[in-house]
């Protein structure tokens, strides 16, 4: 497939992907400008970016850093400086990449423990001009080893509640919202209703926390019916790729 037939094709997988946003929004009584897709572009190549970007994707994600940051770059030097897309850290961070991450993130949604806080909160106050917006993800199944912050735990460094205040009370970082993925085993409605609890409880001490990430390629309807405002895109919108070598 050459780059027209490339472009086309995401062309109209995006088209496809906003219809359903639209309807999902439709049916909650929302605004579908009040929902920012997210394309999440792991495993694609560079290319695919500057397709997505050409076509008004203003938001991209991705969930590993090796192979974010040289993405980032290729994308950066590909387009003026306009049309570069605003990048999301969406998958598990390990402390030691927070140093790559805030150099071409913007926003990190799976900000999970006190620990990785104090490490963004130094990399980010070192390597960027304007703080970091930074989610805590929420673990809504309890299993801490698949990510998140718990609601409910003996352990102070995957506290909900100890991470959000140690990232509201950071410099580096600004607090933006919450981020969950719908574990398999619960419906995803039931599990976008609890996030929509926990953001709405957040929201009380932190009024400018507005963001909700939630929702997927299977579930965005669900999502949005809970009040996302990101949902998280990615075979929707460019099908399904062997991973990069």
């Amino acid at each position: 497939m050459n780059s027209d037939e490339r472009r086309e094709q995401i062309a109209q997988n995006l088209a496809a992907v906003r219809e359903r946003i639209a309807a999902a929004c439709a049916a909650a009584g929302r605004d579908p400008s009040s929902v920012t897709l997210v394309a999440i572009t792991k495993t694609y190549p560079a290319a695919d970016v500057v397709h997505l970007a050409q076509l008004g994707v203003r938001d991209v994600g991705e969930n590993r850093d090796q192979d974010a940051a040289p993405k980032a770059a290729e994308v950066a030097a590909a387009l003026a400086e306009a049309a570069a897309p605003t990048w999301h850290f969406v998958g598990q961070l390990q402390r030691n990449k927070c140093r790559s991450v805030v150099g071409y993130a913007d926003v990190v949604h799976s900000v999970d423990s006190v620990r990785l806080v104090r490490a963004l909160a130094t990399a980010a106050a070192a390597g960027r001009e304007r703080p970091l917006e930074a989610l805590v993800q929420v673990s809504l199944d309890g299993d801490l080893d698949r990510g998140g912050a718990a609601l409910a735990t003996d352990d102070p460094d995957r506290s909900f509640d100890r991470v959000a205040e140690a990232i509201a009370g950071s410099s580096g970082l600004r607090l933006a919202g919450v981020m969950a993925v719908a574990p398999l085993s619960v419906n995803p409605l039931a599990a976008f209703a609890s996030l929509a609890g926990v953001a709405e409880r957040l929201l009380k001490d932190h009024p400018s926390a507005t963001i909700i990430s939630a929702g997927m390629s299977g579930d965005l309807a669900e999502a949005i019916a809970n009040g996302a405002t990101h949902v998280r895109i990615g075979s929707a919108l460019l099908g399904n790729r062997p991973p990069l070598r």
